[in-house]
């Protein structure tokens, strides 16, 4: 077994219900998920639970040196491991809190409002309630014509998701362990 995935694992025992998954996304995954940004244009990407950095890595490859990247998990395990990993990168703000006071930080660093937020987290095993907060922020936080990006396992939660969206779309993901959805929300 290689040490990311024990290290995730160890997480994941530890909190299964914020954690969410055993092991971390495939490639796939995360190609699918970062599929269709326009990084050359847009301003702010806001990452909620990036976990180890599979989503973010593709996002860090791909900006813009100008382009903000803010990355919010609450995992502190994660969040030295997401520091360590991308400390040395040009406008990558790590925070270690949860997404439900991202509204906080984006006046902390004067952002007005985001192009993109990539999710990674389990909204099935969430509180409704941390749910609830988190997808009104998530509607309010993004610009007009922004994504609000997402996988699930299941689509438990696609109905309850697309209540805050008006418009979303579904693509699954077979090589991923277990298989997943994608989700591309926005309010346009």
């Amino acid at each position: 077994m290689n040490m990311k995935f024990t290290k995730f694992l160890f997480e994941y025992i530890k909190s299964p219900r914020k954690v969410g998954a055993i092991a971390p996304s495939s490639e796939k995954l995360a190609e699918k998920m970062v599929e269709g940004i326009d990084f050359q244009n847009a301003k702010c990407i806001v990452e909620y639970g990036p976990g180890t950095g599979v989503f973010t890595d593709k996002l860090v490859k791909r900006k813009t040196k100008d382009l903000i990247l803010l990355l919010v998990e609450s995992n502190e395990e994660f969040c030295k491991q997401l520091e360590d990993k991308y400390n040395e990168n040009d406008n990558v703000i790590i925070i270690n809190d949860s997404a439900e006071n991202v509204d906080q930080y984006l006046v902390k660093y004067d952002i007005k409002k985001v192009d993109y937020v990539i999710s990674g987290l389990p909204f099935a095993s969430l509180p409704k309630s941390v749910s609830n907060r988190i997808l009104n922020k998530t509607g309010n936080i993004l610009k007009k014509n922004g994504l609000f990006i997402t996988f699930q396992y299941t689509l438990l939660k696609k109905e309850y998701i697309a209540s805050y969206f008006k418009d979303i779309s579904l693509e699954k993901v077979l090589f991923n362990m277990p298989p997943a959805y994608v989700l591309k929300c926005s309010n346009t």
